[in-house]
């Protein structure tokens, strides 16, 4: 029996992180080693090899979301899109904790009702975000300096889900991360990069005449910032991780 017969038969994915990838060069990265350190077991979902995703995560750890290329909106180019849309606003319904990263974000406030658009400004590279009033308050950002530097790869952005909070902010493209419901994060901005993603993608999504040397000037700002970079995102795994054994005990 197959993972996803195993999954549709009712077998549940208790205790299980599942990663949700939609494009091999976009990967878990740094949020992967995190949760190997912890010895949390996980499921990395890749889509667009045709996976599926469980039918009952009630009792799954959490769920990261992970970003792509493509648009929330492209169902008819990825079909994989709409049963992921089905996906999230079940485990959003669930209160099983979400986290979303670039795309993810943006899948996750679609899958609230929130519009996602073109925003006013291509964001490629390092930027700072600033928490709000909210975002200070907040348990997935306790510990984090504001601002802090992020890196940024984004055509789109997304409207706040109605009910949700504003919980980061930019210079140029103003939602940067937000809650909502009991424990649905989306952050437009990249904490799981590496190295070799940045120079993947940049082979990738790059013209050849710019890409060279728009990754080189990319590859020196992560070395010069990798270690703060790397605190930061590891305080977010642990803040995520809080929240999971938070929602267990309410649950319990």
């Amino acid at each position: 029996m197959s993972k996803e017969e195993r999954w549709a038969s009712g077998i549940s994915v208790k205790n299980m992180l599942i990663i949700i990838k939609h494009i091999d060069i976009e990967g878990p990265g740094t949020a992967q080693a995190f949760w190997e350190r912890a010895a949390v077991p996980m499921e990395i979902v890749e889509l667009h090899k045709g996976r599926h995703l469980p039918t009952d995560i009630s009792q799954a750890e959490g769920v990261i979301v992970l970003g792509g290329p493509m648009n929330v909106y492209q169902e008819k180019e990825f079909p994989f899109l709409k049963e992921e849309n089905d996906f999230l606003i079940k485990a959003i319904k669930q209160n099983v904790p979400l986290l979303g990263i670039c795309l993810g974000a943006q899948l996750i406030a679609k899958a609230s009702g929130a519009k996602v658009r073109k925003s006013p400004v291509q964001e490629t590279g390092w930027r700072e975000v600033f928490l709000t009033d909210e975002g200070r308050g907040d348990e997935i950002f306790c510990g984090l300096d504001s601002p802090w530097p992020v890196f940024q790869w984004h055509e789109d952005t997304f409207d706040v889900p109605r009910g949700g909070s504003l919980l980061a902010t930019g210079k140029e493209c103003a939602h940067q991360a937000f809650k909502v419901g009991a424990c649905a994060y989306g952050f437009q901005f990249h904490i799981e990069i590496t190295e070799g993603d940045i120079r993947r993608w940049c082979s990738a999504y790059l013209k050849e005449e710019e890409g060279e040397e728009k990754c080189r000037a990319m590859v020196l700002d992560y070395s010069r910032q990798e270690e703060r970079y790397h605190q930061q995102a590891n305080q977010l795994y642990r803040n995520f991780s809080r929240i999971i054994s938070s929602r267990k005990v309410l649950a319990g």
